[in-house]
């Protein structure tokens, strides 16, 4: 997918980037377009698998899907880059797909064909993917792929989440799940993808994920005189490593050694009857549940400024118990806070990524600089940085 070339606006519309795409490829118009933010997580890392709470808001940057029927059960996918270079992948039957048949960045969009198959979705289709949502950085670029594919399979379907027969967008944001986890081989969470479907603009969402509860926060960072900077450190991550399903192991070992359903039911008192070697993990869902929560209560009471120690809080649990931050995320953190951000953490599943800092508008720039610089002195390759507000989640855009 593609990367908007300056990341502080909004890039052109991708949904007209990938409808003229479609034309150019197919010689027809498309039957529709659908697309779904990236992501950033405002605060509750790793505490989605844990049936927890988590706080995410929609970012500006979107995939979109110009989609239209086959007629013969075979799914077509192109994605466009940068350069206007259209990338097929090789066609294959959606009866065909199976995990580990289709690998590298296809293996997205197929496993959620393979995926609603199994919901009775059984159509092929021709897609084509535009988007601008940076890859590699943590902000969910991977499920905004998935979840603008699965509407646009399920629109094609005439089963649209709120349609007569339709999926709810927890629902759907299932089948996304599925998707990853059993057709890639990530085992993710919940977070990203209900983020992208069920976040709306000017809020972040509250999310109890045992309940799927949401609640939308309004979250103005402008107003108050304040802004979200997003530092994409530009070291690459991938959820499908090792080092992420052995954080999620040790959390069921966890919550199993403890009688538990997940660590969302267990306390600090608890830790005293774990293995050492599970303490850590399971003090940082804790606390970090317990943190969430306080973020919550302190915007709900209109006191934006006031989140930013539960933000610097978060990043060092994530470093120190989780260890899933990395030295390109500390120096971000570090470097932000120095400079005079009121709070900053690692966001996203870690090993690196991207990490946000809540700032002064006016310290902006001052923030940016001392993050580059930080980086330029470490020989760290130079990060990109932008400024984030709540976005509109998925839908179809024409």
């Amino acid at each position: 997918m593609s990367r908007a070339a300056d990341l502080d606006g909004v890039s052109a519309t991708q949904a007209d980037r990938a409808a003229t795409a479609f034309r150019h490829r197919h010689g027809r118009d498309p039957h529709g377009v659908w697309s779904a933010p990236g992501r950033v997580n405002l605060i509750g890392e790793h505490t989605d698998y844990n049936d927890g709470y988590v706080l995410p808001f929609a970012l500006p940057f979107r995939c979109a899907v110009a989609a239209a029927p086959r007629a013969d059960g075979v799914l077509a996918v192109t994605t466009v880059g940068d350069d206007g270079v259209p990338r097929a992948a090789e066609p294959v039957a959606v009866a065909d797909l199976e995990p580990g048949r289709v690998s590298g960045w296809a293996a997205f969009p197929s496993g959620v064909a393979w995926s609603l198959r199994g919901e009775g979705v059984l159509g092929g289709a021709d897609l084509v993917i535009a988007g601008d949502v940076p890859t590699g950085a943590g902000l969910s670029s991977s499920h905004a792929l998935q979840c603008a594919v699965a509407l646009a399979l399920l629109g094609m379907a005439d089963r649209a989440p709120g349609a007569h027969d339709g999926p709810t967008l927890d629902e759907v944001a299932r089948w996304v799940q599925r998707s990853e986890n059993d057709f890639v081989g990530a085992p993710t969470g919940l977070l990203d993808q209900t983020a992208s479907l069920r976040c709306v603009a000017g809020h972040a969402l509250f999310l109890d994920v045992r309940s799927g509860a949401g609640e939308q926060v309004p979250f103005d960072a402008a107003a108050a005189g304040l802004a979200v900077l997003v530092v994409d450190t530009r070291a690459k991550h991938s959820l499908a490593d090792s080092a992420y399903g052995e954080r999620r192991a040790a959390c069921e070992r966890a919550a199993a050694a403890l009688g538990v359903p997940a660590l969302r039911d267990a306390t600090l008192a608890d830790l005293d009857r774990l293995p050492d070697d599970l303490v850590p993990q399971a003090r940082h869902v804790i606390t970090e549940n317990q943190r969430v929560l306080d973020t919550v209560a302190l915007l709900r009471a209109g006191g934006l400024g006031r989140i930013g120690p539960h933000l610097t809080a978060s990043h060092t649990s994530l470093r120190d118990d989780y260890r899933v931050s990395c030295l390109e995320l500390d120096v971000a953190v570090d470097a932000a806070l120095e400079a005079g951000a009121l709070g900053a953490r690692m966001t996203g599943g870690g090993f690196g990524g991207s990490a946000i800092a809540l700032v002064h508008a006016d310290r902006v720039a001052d923030v940016r600089a001392a993050v580059r610089t930080a980086y330029a002195r470490r020989s760290l390759t130079e990060p990109r940085l932008f400024t984030a507000a709540p976005a509109a989640g998925a839908g179809r855009d024409y």
